[in-house]
């Protein structure tokens, strides 16, 4: 298990992402609109620093403890 709440967030984003089918990216058109919220949740993810309030809404939004 990850240390930091970016890494479980990470994680769990990444297991959702997987489960769902994969990348929007690798779907071409008509990309399904629960993967590109994944995949723009995990952009955001990478973008914030450790303390970024984002992480907690994202660790809320996907019940990552």
């Amino acid at each position: 298990m990850a240390d930091s709440l970016k890494d479980r967030v990470r994680e769990k984003l990444l297991r959702q992402i997987a489960e769902d089918g994969g990348y929007p990216s690798a779907r071409g058109e008509g990309n399904d609109p629960r993967l590109v919220a994944l995949d723009d949740d995990l952009a955001a993810l990478d973008e914030a620093l450790d303390d970024d309030p984002v992480i907690e809404h994202l660790a809320a939004k996907y019940w990552v403890p």
